[in-house]
């Protein structure tokens, strides 16, 4: 597990509306012009002038307070992306789609399902984007609220799930909202079937870090 410290150089989260937050604008575009709408964006479709963090598929913004913890194998190759801030957690994951329509509604009917049949209590609300599940997880040490958010793009299927205060309490979300609102999706213009996670890798610094690392392991083993 790889935990990646990135947000920006200012004290405490960034709080305003998205229309007047800074990452929300082009950097060289007229005060008075017209903020972006919230993302994801498509990487076609992306404001310029944002400072993120890239992993291939996804594109993280940074925003103060969040930390970015990616799970990763010794190839660089990421199995897993969370998002913590304080008590509050989202995992990232990006699939593949098709042209033609969405996949959240399908996806989402999967999730109850299994959800259910392993004895969680789960009921649809309606979000910033659209239809979202809740649920009620049972495990060793209660349950757990889990709150699960589908965006559909352009053959892309962005899923996110709040862990925490922000998954009852979508104010409570805070920076981690602002993150998913910034995120962008490279989908690329291979074809891929439906629902493949789309890949996702470290950075370069911090693959290089680790290759080290495991090469430098057998080498500590034959000196000792």
């Amino acid at each position: 597990m790889y935990a990646v410290i990135f947000s920006r150089k200012r004290a405490g989260a960034d709080r305003r509306p998205r229309d007047e937050r800074p990452e929300a604008q082009d950097a060289h575009e007229a005060t008075n012009s017209a903020a972006p709408p919230p993302g994801p964006y498509d990487v076609t479709e992306a404001p310029a002038g944002v400072q993120r963090l890239d992993l291939g598929s996804l594109q993280i913004p940074a925003v103060g307070g969040v930390e970015v913890r990616v799970q990763a194998d010794q190839q660089g190759a990421v199995q897993q992306v969370v998002l913590v801030h304080g008590q509050s957690a989202l995992q990232l994951g990006v699939f593949a789609a098709p042209r033609s329509a969405g996949i959240w509604d399908e996806v989402r009917e999967e999730i109850h399902q299994s959800l259910s049949n392993d004895g969680a209590t789960t009921e649809e609300i309606t979000g910033g984007y659209g239809v979202e599940l809740r649920a009620q997880v049972p495990t060793q040490d209660g349950r757990t609220d889990l709150r699960f958010v589908g965006i559909d793009g352009p053959r892309w299927m962005v899923r996110a799930v709040y862990q925490g205060a922000a998954a009852t309490e979508p104010d409570a979300a805070g920076p981690l909202t602002a993150c998913l609102e910034g995120l962008v999706v490279d989908r690329g213009q291979e074809a891929r079937p439906v629902r493949e996670p789309l890949p996702l890798r470290l950075p370069r610094e911090a693959a290089e870090e680790a290759a080290a690392g495991s090469a430098a392991e057998p080498e500590s083993t034959s000196q000792a």
